[in-house]
């Protein structure tokens, strides 16, 4: 997911209009890597997926840097009327899609396309997938204009054809016409009705219980082979490879729930989170989807921020199985289901499909990220502990399941089970009310409960941020065991979330929880140097903090290694 700043008033669309205007290819020149990668992409992978290598772009991020700058630098200029990036397919895509959206057609002239290799036909210059290109309509009389832009930034900009009334793109190389189609034959994909259906063993994976199989031995032990999990553990690994600051704006680091960027000249501040569970989405392709938005909308509202808008990156095997087809159908309906409860707009997204190796597809897996806005940067929330003495409360519901869990891929290698029951009016109260109370500065801490359960949320809350913000310390918790203990502690559920209070702050939470109607309790506080949990009169775990955070930072390391 890429999030950008930019003023209402000076947006940019990807449409083709005036009719005489000029067309302009800029960026850099035009090879034969990328031909077919959109169809490389639509294809599943076998024993020959190594000659499918050329299909494969080859990117050059200081060019697109540069790309980047020339277009700013063009658009400040009031000569550019729309403009698009040649993504998939190459030339014959924004070709066709920016003059429909418009109404309008194009005619364009191969021949001039700057090109790096020689003798390309016009299949290969129409469908090329060169990266750092982009596609302009500018204004007329302003060649010259756009030019010298893209001249200082030592980039191709040249005119390669104009709009047209339409209705049709028309491509010619060297002036004879190659090609002739209606841009909304190119534009507008076609509508499938094909078979899809619940695949056959499904109803026996969610049948089975997971209670069935025998409770850990030792219930730290546990909690620390979970917590170093690479689903879990810290992904420090990864993200300390490049720069984790954007100039000074960055605000929360990476290792909490969501990513908070402030707004330079405002009070306000963007937060941030991507989400989804592969399992979840495996075992209730519709259930599992609905709780992708809400855990990323959630982390949002853990760091007090308001969720505006989703984008998702929907990943499945072959549409033309009936079962796969089923999950995606499904997984866009809870997706649906979850933006319209949420109040949050879907505003953009791709869809992936095809990604199987040898007949096995990956687990149906749409990831969603929300992007909320906070109106006062000072107000925000981390996910760890910040000091000795804090009373710690659980909102939400306490239904949860052991099915799809961490916990039962981890310990038994099963996915299988069903998924806890997502109640969408109340994940929007809870949310509400996360972020009445970190806007109120009454919670010190605030953290969802998602992969792991409780039992590795208040682990995370022990030691993400000791080393962000030399805070964390253990902490002292009593829960409630319900049907089992293993489901208590590691159950996953919806609409859960943990957030710390200060002794001296809890009326005034405990008055804001009433008015918010949603179910909470207060389970233990803050401090020491082990994380305690107690059920039924009785200890049950009793672990060192700095052991959970060796298991924590360093087990994607070792899973990588």
């Amino acid at each position: 997911m890429c999030v950008g700043l930019v003023r209402a008033d000076r947006i940019f669309r990807a449409r083709a209009e005036g009719i005489g205007n000029p067309v302009f290819y800029v960026g850099n020149k035009t090879g034969r890597d990328g031909i077919h990668g959109a169809t490389m992409a639509s294809a599943t992978f076998d024993d020959e997926a190594e000659a499918k290598r050329p299909t494969v772009q080859v990117g050059d991020p200081f060019t697109e840097k540069l790309l980047l700058e020339a277009c700013l630098e063009a658009m400040a200029t009031g000569a550019v009327v729309g403009i698009q990036d040649m993504g998939a397919a190459g030339l014959a895509c924004c070709t066709s899609e920016m003059p429909a959206r418009s109404g309008t057609g194009m005619d364009v002239e191969l021949s001039a396309v700057p090109q790096r290799e020689a003798e390309m036909t016009p299949y290969e210059l129409l469908l090329s997938e060169s990266q750092e290109r982009m596609l302009l309509v500018g204004a007329r009389g302003r060649d010259e204009e756009l030019r010298r832009v893209f001249a200082r930034w030592e980039l191709d900009a040249v005119k390669i054809g104009e709009v047209t009334g339409g209705p049709d793109l028309v491509v010619r190389h060297h002036g004879e016409e190659v090609a002739r189609v209606p841009v909304d034959a190119l534009a507008d994909g076609p509508r499938y009705d094909k078979p899809h259906a619940p695949p056959p063993w499904l109803a026996e994976r969610r049948a089975f219980d997971p209670l069935s199989l025998p409770e850990p031995a030792d219930y730290g032990e546990t909690l620390v082979r979970l917590i170093g999990t690479p689903t879990i553990a810290s992904k420090e690994w990864a993200y300390r490879q490049y720069d984790q600051q954007v100039g000074t704006n960055t605000l929360v680091l990476p290792g909490s729930d969501a990513a908070v960027l402030r707004i330079k000249g405002t009070r306000r501040a963007i937060a941030m989170s991507t989400d989804g569970s592969g399992r979840h989405v495996f075992l209730d392709p519709r259930r599992g989807a609905a709780m992708a938005v809400c855990e990323a909308a959630r982390n949002v509202s853990c760091a007090g921020g308001r969720p505006l808008g989703v984008t998702d990156c929907m990943n499945f095997g072959s549409p033309e199985r009936p079962e796969i087809l089923w999950q995606f159908a499904e997984a866009i309906d809870g997706i649906a289901e979850a933006c319209r409860a949420l109040e949050v707009p879907v505003v953009g997204g791709n869809v992936s499909f095809y990604n199987e190796t040898s007949g096995q597809a990956i687990l149906p897996t749409p990831i969603c990220g929300v992007v909320g806005v906070l109106e006062d940067a000072g107000r925000l929330a981390t996910q760890w502990f910040k000091a000795a003495g804090h009373r710690i409360a659980l909102l939400g519901p306490d239904a949860v399941s052991l099915g799809g869990s961490e916990y039962l891929w981890t310990l038994h290698g099963r996915l299988a089970g069903r998924l806890a029951p997502l109640d969408l009016e109340v994940e929007r109260r809870v949310q509400s009310a996360v972020r009445a109370a970190v806007g109120a500065g009454l919670v010190t801490a605030a953290h969802d409960c998602a992969e792991g359960g409780l039992a590795a949320a208040l682990a995370e809350g022990c030691v993400t941020g000791i080393r962000a913000s030399g805070a964390g310390g253990g902490c002292d918790v009593t829960v409630e065991p319900g049907r089992r203990l293993d489901e208590a502690l590691f159950g996953e559920g919806p609409s859960r979330v943990i957030v710390t209070v200060e002794p001296a702050r809890q009326r005034e939470f405990e008055a804001l929880m009433a008015e918010s109607a949603i179910p909470w309790r207060w389970i233990g506080t803050t401090g020491g140097e082990r994380l305690t949990v107690r059920a039924a009169g009785r200890v049950v775990v009793d672990v060192a903090v700095d052991r959970i955070e060796h298991a924590w930072r360093s087990g994607f390391e070792r899973h990588m290694a």
